[in-house]
């Protein structure tokens, strides 16, 4: 879809991008704009200020709520809009899981720009800092896993895992919608709350099996026990869902997040066998959203 921007927008574009590149480099503080790295197909940096400039004028005169992804190594952030922290996930159901290529978020151990993308939330992102060994890094003699129509899994390639939770008495299925009771309200959601976890795939299966990483248990509530547990503190802020349907406007949805800052290695056989077989009608990997550097979209870590 083609859009056009007026001077305002354009003057609200630089604006933003020198606000933000004046942030400093302190880890608290730092939202640095990642951009343009050269990469068949990229778009320019300019699209990406746009489409975040757009964003910024849609939350004009409203009160709206804060907003994901972003960098975790940031606390700071100036929107203050009333939440409610949604209970631990152990006492609420596993509505869903589905996964992102690249990292949505930034920080630990993936923080290096996989570039622009498409415009639309493909070939962007962060990818694992980490070093992989020889074979870890080799072509998968099963060829490519989880196609879909904008590309495939390879080894070495970084994946976000979304573990959705919400307080409805609801059962996993596919589509955040799983996440709903059907007798919802409209205009009203469930607390929601997501366990992020970053993977970055290897061609190794010593390494951990993502079937087990994703399997479902059911004792009073739906669960996925088996989330790694070893991989660093989690950082837990307010924020929403995401994807890049809401980079030019917010997400209404407010979520609860827990982000670990450090990868763990999975056997990419495994995420293929689990692409081609699981409880959310998933079979490839989801587009991202833009990282959010407003801080006027971004709650305080505390």
């Amino acid at each position: 879809m083609k859009i056009s921007f007026n001077n305002s927008l354009l003057s609200l574009t630089t604006i933003t991008l020198l606000t933000l590149s004046g942030c400093g480099s302190n880890s608290s503080n730092d939202n640095s704009v990642d951009g343009y790295v050269g990469n068949a197909n990229e778009v320019s940096n300019d699209v990406i200020a746009k489409q975040r400039a757009v964003l910024a004028t849609s939350t004009v005169g409203k009160d709206v709520g804060a907003q994901a992804p972003r960098n975790i190594d940031s606390t700071a952030g100036n929107n203050n809009k009333t939440t409610t922290t949604a209970p631990d996930s152990t006492a609420m159901n596993l509505c869903n899981i589905h996964f992102h290529k690249s990292a949505e978020h930034k920080g630990g151990e993936f923080t290096k720009y996989a570039g622009n993308g498409d415009g639309y939330g493909y070939e962007t992102g962060y990818k694992y800092t980490g070093i992989l060994t020889a074979l870890e890094s080799s072509s998968f003699e099963g060829g490519e896993v989880c196609t879909g129509d904008n590309g495939s899994l390879h080894s070495g390639d970084t994946i976000e895992v979304h573990y959705v939770y919400s307080s409805d008495d609801i059962q996993p299925g596919a589509t955040l919608g799983a996440c709903l009771a059907a007798n919802r309200a409209e205009g009203t959601q469930p607390a929601l709350r997501v366990e992020a976890q970053v993977y970055v795939l290897v061609n190794d299966e010593q390494a951990l099996n993502f079937e087990t990483l994703t399997e479902i248990t059911h004792n009073g509530f739906y669960q996925a026990p088996n989330i790694p547990k070893n991989l660093g503190a989690v950082i837990q802020y307010e924020g929403s869902t995401t994807g890049p349907g809401y980079n030019e406007k917010v997400s209404p949805f407010q979520v609860t997040w827990n982000v670990s800052p450090k990868v763990a290695k999975v056997s990419i056989k495994t995420v293929g066998e689990w692409c081609h077989n699981n409880n959310f009608d998933e079979h490839h990997a989801h587009p991202v959203r833009n990282l959010v550097i407003n801080p006027n979209l971004l709650s305080e870590i505390k």
